[in-house]
């Protein structure tokens, strides 16, 4: 029923638009002005471009078709992809992850996940075809873009004025032969001076894998996705568009969780508006309204536990938020950024259990039937106000300043008795965070940048660390048990970065390059801990028989840095190397903190002309033996991969692709993989990657 309202919502909207009958000066569509919504971060402008960024575009070129958004992260200096399977895949930046992270789409909207485990993360919700680029703000250095404690991500899609008017579209396959994996895809483009309309359409079954030994990881997963944007340019300064998205996950194997995803539905509707070119002391107003709403339906029936308990969850979670943005000229030197925004995220549901075997395996006459909240009707709403100013000192120098205040409102309105009996006082709370940012922007040189920022980024706890109750949600096999009272935690970064580029002769053509090294103060870290007062809840005979608890911890750090640099040559050549190395410390239980991956070096060699390109991509993980025992982590061995692509277009608008994926059919895995659970042919070990997989992609324009 929600899904039907909002479908009238979005057809009533879109009606709207496309009645109003405003009248505007004829002018040459060659020369015509494009009014472009507030989805872009990076500009390539000094003057408006956060400090400290960093920037993927060319996705087309990556020839192997992504699993999900998350894999376009897989070879992003300074990232790494927390695995539980083959679908539900989280980015980590530099051991930020999850909530840590503000991930969003197009500037601001969001999609929470239902799952308590994850199995529905923010990026299985978004078509990756639909991903034109990947925009990061390395930390905690602009309170424009929501609360933000150890970066920015936006993934910003394709905006179809670009394309020019007339009709445009874009069918693309893909097949993958380790696992028989099928992906299609199809977008269509209907664009005039006055409106544009984008339809897009994709469908991916993937197999189960093997890795390196040949062993089947259980991975398999079907999805569908579909969308429609729907874009009105009212004069030549003002737009408004209205996207209506939708995601069908089915059949989803979760190697390292104790259930599989039986259904994961999901829509987006977002609304934006921007009026640019005022006159007077504001220059520009973006607004965005937008709401998600998820329904995830998971069970146990395809493992042994089955035979002994029956588990089915439906649960379900929405998100609502908007922003409103002004844009203010005090003069040519000085640009203020002023509004509000918010996010309001709402789970329920619950989990039936059907015990069909006593305590000691015999078959029970009829099951004893047994109902746990999940979620227990929680919420978490965040309302945020934020100035933000640019000043420009001299042509060469820009200085940034910015702060932010959050007011977050928590509740939850279904305890469970036992949650109700171990925090009596669970009334509604409000939190009142500051957040803070100075950086400074300097060109040295026609052709060097340095960099200096500090950020005071500080982030209330999630609803699993709040309100999960004896829940497995980990790396390990403890249950959880949440802490409505957690303070928010904080990240004190500092970071001083320094790019630049420079030309040489006809042979090394060109050098660009970039460096950054970055240290964070944490205050009131949030770690789950073992308590010895809370006894398991579920399943007592199993272990581990302790039971954590989030709590804060007084004193943990991070340091790291980033190193890129790439070489043109010969015309067509380039040389791209980077590495990336992180330190976390827990400084409390003398050990890291979860989720540090290792150092990772990247070399690459490519071949880039206008009819056909190649890459050759070697990456070398180091071992990580700086892990959190607490966490349940492992030592990992260090490892090699090497990737082949080639792309070619044989005619003007068909592009095809050729890859193989680890070439030496390595067998790895990564630190942040989860390890194996409840699988009956497996042990607690680490998931292991992929062996070698053959790749062929297909994509013609018209």
């Amino acid at each position: 029923m929600k899904l039907t309202y909002l479908v009238l919502l979005s057809t009533l909207m879109s009606t709207c638009l496309f009645a109003q009958e405003i009248s505007k000066k004829e002018q040459d569509s060659t020369a015509k002005k494009v009014v472009e919504l507030n989805t872009v971060i990076i500009t390539g402008k000094s003057t408006s471009d956060p400090v400290l960024t960093t920037l993927k575009t060319d996705l087309t070129k990556d020839v192997v078709q992504p699993i999900n958004v998350a894999d376009l992260f897989s070879d992003f200096n300074g990232f790494s992809l927390i695995k539980r399977g083959n679908y539900a895949i989280d980015p980590s930046f530099r051991a930020s992850q999850y909530e840590q992270l503000n991930i969003q789409f197009d500037g601001g909207t969001k999609a929470m996940h239902a799952c308590p485990n994850r199995m529905d993360p923010i990026t299985t919700h978004v078509v990756p075809e639909d991903i034109e680029r990947i925009e990061v703000i390395k930390g905690p250095y602009t309170v424009r873009y929501g609360a933000t404690f150890g970066g920015i991500i936006n993934l910003v899609t394709q905006k179809p004025q670009q394309l020019g008017d007339g009709f445009h579209g874009t069918v693309s396959s893909g097949y993958e032969t380790n696992g028989n994996s099928l992906v299609t895809s199809l977008k269509l483009h209907q664009i005039t001076d006055k409106y544009d309309i984008t339809a897009n359409a994709g469908y991916r079954d993937f197999g189960n894998y093997k890795d390196g030994d040949g062993t089947e990881i259980p991975s398999a997963f079907r999805s569908l996705d579909y969308g429609l944007r729907l874009g009105y340019n009212i004069t030549e300064t003002q737009r408004v568009q209205a996207h209506w998205r939708q995601s069908f996950g089915r059949d989803v194997l979760h190697a390292g969780l104790p259930m599989d995803t039986d259904e994961d539905n999901s829509s987006i509707l977002s609304l934006d508006y921007k009026i640019s070119d005022l006159s007077g002391l504001i220059d520009e107003v973006n607004a965005k309204i937008y709401y998600s709403f998820v329904d995830h339906i998971m069970s146990n029936a395809r493992r042994t536990t089955s035979m002994t308990t029956d588990a089915l969850s439906s649960i379900d979670a929405s998100t609502t938020g908007g922003k409103l943005e002004l844009k203010m000229k005090p003069t040519e030197k000085w640009i203020l950024y002023g509004g509000l925004d918010a996010v309001l995220i709402a789970r329920d549901g619950g989990r039936t259990r059907s015990v069909k075997r006593n305590m000691m395996g015999e078959l029970l006459p009829e099951p004893v039937v047994f109902q746990d909240k999940i979620w227990q009707d929680s919420f978490v709403n965040d309302y945020g106000l934020f100035a933000e100013n640019k000043y420009a000192i001299s042509d060469k120098t820009i200085l940034t300043a910015g702060i932010r205040y959050d007011l977050v409102v928590s509740d939850i309105q279904d305890p469970e008795a036992d949650f109700q009996e171990l925090y009596s006082n669970l009334n509604q709370r409000e939190e009142h965070n500051i957040s803070a940012t100075v950086s400074g922007k300097h060109q040295i040189s026609e052709n060097k940048t340095l960099e200096v920022a500090f950020g005071r980024g500080v982030r209330s706890a999630n609803m699993i660390e709040r309100y999960i109750n004896h829940f497995t949600v980990g790396q390990d096999s403890y249950e959880y048990v949440g802490n409505p009272n957690l303070d928010a935690e904080v990240n004190n970064q500092f970071e001083i970065g320094f790019k630049g580029h420079k030309r040489f002769d006809t042979t090394f053509e060109a050098l660009r390059y970039s460096i950054s090294g970055y240290y964070s103060i944490y205050e009131n870290y949030i770690v789950a801990v073992i308590d010895p007062t809370l006894e398991r809840k579920f399943m007592p005979t199993a272990t581990p028989q302790e039971v954590k608890r989030f709590v804060n911890i007084d004193k943990a750090y991070k340091t790291g840095f980033e190193a890129e640099a790439v070489i043109d040559f010969a015309s067509y050549f380039n040389f791209i190397t980077g590495v990336s190395y992180i330190y976390a410390k827990n400084s409390d239980l003398d050990e890291s903190l979860p989720l540090t991956p290792p150092l990772v070096t990247r070399l690459g060699l490519g071949f880039d002309k206008d009819f056909y390109w190649a890459s050759l991509n070697y990456i070398i993980t180091s071992k990580q033996d700086n892990i959190a025992l607490s966490f349940g982590e492992q030592e990992t061995s260090g490892y090699e991969t090497l990737d082949l692509k080639i792309g070619a277009k044989p005619f003007k608008d068909l592009s095809v692709g050729f890859a193989v994926l680890n070439l030496f059919d390595e067998t790895y895995n990564n630190h942040l993989n989860f390890s194996f659970k409840n699988q009956a042919d497996f042990d607690s070990v680490p998931i292991n990657d992929p062996g070698r997989n053959f790749s062929f992609f297909v994509k013609y324009d018209f």
